[in-house]
């Protein structure tokens, strides 16, 4: 089974309370934020003294990356604000067994309400029903224990441990049982 990357216009999706869709040039200030933010950082090794200019080239990147069919990356927008207050995305993909590693990031201030949750349904869903995966993957830290939990709560399981870093993984058999319990 091939992934299948849509050729159409990139994917926007919808919650009760978010949409999730392409990240422009408009959202630098905001994604400046979350990709700046100490307690976000500490989780994924990343520097949190970003210069704007390096976030809309980030932005950039990832919209060739999108031309490219090597990700998708969404901004999680709350509805009431039009806010970009997290990113989503599947990278690491691969083609010959149709796979992909997921990444997401939400605001410190945001957690704790069940948007990550919101989000990670759709896009679950998204990787499995028209992208057509076989599996998903997530990589984190054995001390960041909310995604650990979130990735539990959505039917992932333990894989193994490469450098330091816990492998999660999650069939599109084991999401279809999960979907169906």
């Amino acid at each position: 089974m091939a992934i299948q990357f849509p050729t159409t216009d990139f994917p926007v999706l919808h919650t009760p309370r978010l949409v999730c869709r392409e990240l422009t040039e408009a959202d630098g200030n905001q994604l400046l934020a979350i990709r700046n933010n100490e307690d976000i950082n500490r989780f994924i090794g990343r520097s949190s003294n970003q210069p704007l200019q390096h976030v809309l080239g980030f932005i950039a990147s990832r919209q060739q990356d999108w031309e490219d069919k090597k990700s998708v990356y969404w901004g999680i927008v709350l509805k009431e604000t039009s806010c970009v207050i997290g990113t989503i995305c599947f990278w690491n993909l691969d083609y010959v067994v149709a796979t992909a590693e997921i990444g997401y990031e939400l605001l410190p201030a945001e957690q704790g309400k069940g948007l990550m949750k919101e989000t990670i349904d759709n896009v679950l869903a998204y990787g499995f029903e028209v992208m057509k995966l076989s599996a998903i993957t997530a990589c984190l830290l054995p001390a960041n224990e909310r995604s650990l939990k979130l990735l539990e709560n959505n039917g992932f399981t333990y894989a193994e441990t490469v450098e330091n870093e816990l492998v999660y993984k999650l069939s599109h058999t084991q999401w279809l049982n999960n979907r169906h319990q």
